[in-house]
């Protein structure tokens, strides 16, 4: 079938735009001349196939997407995402946004090809109380996992991943987004977590997407902010609620075997629980355990950097440490590298094409393969 050029321009020019790129830019980051790129988006000149190559890789998508009319993207998402909010993202995140979505996309793949079981989870909010919903969602997704009523989950990623959620992690230039839900029209729920981040809060944050994800299916996207916004109240209080009673249930605080609250003591059961001192005091609060006074003044201690621990990074040291930290930064998860590494030796897919879903290079590959234990043979 031959190319559709109109269909084609289209396409090219919104993903120039999405990215807030010049021609002159794309140009320079691609190698294709300017006045070439031009006449793509004028729809007056026919692309190459090694043209067509190479705009899929800088563009992070599917070189199937610029050449098949039917070939889906999560456009009218980012598009309504960056209408609404787009003075929130700056060149470089929408990037990060775009190589984000670019991840779920091959992770769907890579869950298809390996034959992953997802476990289906399916919750319908009862009445109009928005809190309350959140708690019940809560409850039935741990009981739907069969964690105890005072268990503490140790992996919030590995839990929501097993219900199909494609959740990353990458640091973000705005600082006040704390996280993101898309709903992709084939790869399905994206979560992404900001990693700037305190480790505990990226994990309050994916509990509080994920509930995004099971509660807010009508939602194209939602944007979760650090800090309060007058949208949405009534579902950001929702997820909130059921990441708090997720992460950290009542029967849980209830438990806790203090009844004179410090700063002190704040740290020490924050740490225990995985929480920061913030939701810690703020559970505490709703369980009529402290006063409002008692949960300000808690909220003011902090968990040494040192007692945290990240459950994609636990048990590790040294240069492998910071390796996997640099690697999470940039979206990379041990789940989403494991199933890369999988494919590959299971020959579903080529180094080249495990490359390219890891966003790097042939020699970076090979290193990220030593890092896993992995190998990869010469094609």
């Amino acid at each position: 079938m031959p190319l559709d050029l109109n269909e084609f321009a289209t396409k090219l020019l919104r993903c120039r735009a999405q990215l807030q790129l010049s021609v002159a830019e794309v140009a320079d980051a691609t190698g294709i001349p300017a006045i070439r790129l031009e006449g793509f988006e004028a729809a007056s000149e026919q692309p190459s196939g090694d043209d067509v190559l190479v705009l899929a890789d800088f563009f992070a998508c599917d070189y199937r997407f610029f050449i098949s009319n039917e070939r889906l993207a999560a456009f009218e998402q980012t598009d309504s995402l960056y209408r609404i909010h787009g003075s929130e993202f700056s060149k470089e995140d929408r990037r990060n946004i775009l190589e984000f979505i670019f991840l779920c996309e091959c992770e769907h793949q890579l869950e298809q090809e390996l034959e992953r079981r997802i476990e289906r989870f399916e919750f319908t909010p009862r009445g109009t109380f928005y809190k309350g919903q959140g708690a019940d969602a809560a409850g039935a997704l741990r009981a739907h996992f069969g964690y105890s009523p005072n268990a503490v989950p140790s992996d919030v990623y590995a839990d929501f991943r097993k219900l199909g959620f494609h959740v990353f992690r990458r640091r973000l230039v705005n600082s006040n987004i704390s996280g993101l839900t898309i709903r992709h029209p084939f790869a399905g729920t994206c979560v992404l977590v900001n990693y700037d981040e305190d480790i505990y809060r990226q994990r309050f944050t994916a509990a509080h997407e994920a509930a995004h994800g099971i509660l807010d299916r009508d939602q194209e996207f939602v944007v979760s902010f650090a800090t309060e916004s007058t949208r949405d109240q009534k579902i950001e209080i929702r997820a909130n609620t059921f990441a708090s009673r997720y992460v950290l249930p009542q029967s849980v605080v209830t438990e806790i075997p203090v009844t004179e609250w410090s700063g002190a003591e704040a740290v020490h059961w924050a740490s225990r629980l995985k929480v920061s001192t913030s939701a810690l005091a703020i559970a505490l609060k709703e369980a009529g355990q402290i006063d409002a006074e008692t949960a300000d003044r808690l909220r003011k201690a902090r968990v040494p950097a040192h007692l945290k621990v990240d459950p994609e990074l636990n048990g590790l040291e040294g240069r492998s440490l910071e390796r996997k930290r640099e690697l999470l930064e940039r979206g990379l998860s041990t789940f989403y590298v494991d199933m890369c590494f999988q494919a590959l030796s299971k020959d579903l897919i080529s180094a080249r094409r495990a490359a390219e879903m890891m966003l790097v290079d042939d020699f970076e590959l090979g290193e990220i393969a030593t890092l896993f234990g992995r190998g990869v043979r010469s094609e």
